[in-house]
């Protein structure tokens, strides 16, 4: 789990433009921090290699 800033790293992109361009929903966690899944992210990226960038929604089908 990574937060935001570690998000951005990962994916190879400045913290203001990763919270523009990644769709990816962060994980809530009970005591208000949020982090967002490795996976998920690589999911997004796989995604937009394909030609077509994915929503979150087709992200969440993906994952099954």
């Amino acid at each position: 789990m990574l937060t935001k800033a570690e998000a951005a790293h990962h994916c190879g992109r400045p913290v203001k433009r990763f919270e523009v361009e990644c769709k990816v929903a962060p994980v809530k966690f009970p005591n208000g921090d949020t982090r967002y899944d490795v996976r998920d992210l690589d999911a997004w990226i796989d995604a937009l290699k394909g030609g077509a960038a994915a929503d979150a929604d087709d992200i969440v089908r993906r994952l099954g």
